[in-house]
């Protein structure tokens, strides 16, 4: 995971946001986690705009930032 919150302007749809962390594309799920026993969060995003996904895994908010576990407020 990249650590602190990564903002990305999303469009609608259905995304992954990786659990494990060891996707090469954060925080998208890319498969990789393979037989960790961890699976992604399969997420709606119902309209456009900012997202502030959770790049440390530690957020209670997940798959969102909730900027108290890495200071990203």
């Amino acid at each position: 995971m990249a650590g602190g919150p990564i903002e990305i302007d999303e469009t609608p749809g259905i995304l992954a946001w990786c659990a494990c962390g060891r996707t090469r594309y954060p925080p998208y799920c890319d498969g990789s986690h393979g037989d960790t026993g961890v699976v992604p969060i399969i997420v709606q995003i119902e309209r456009a705009g900012p997202v502030r996904w959770c790049g440390c895994a530690r957020s209670t908010s997940a798959p969102f930032c909730d900027g108290r576990a890495c200071g990203g407020a």
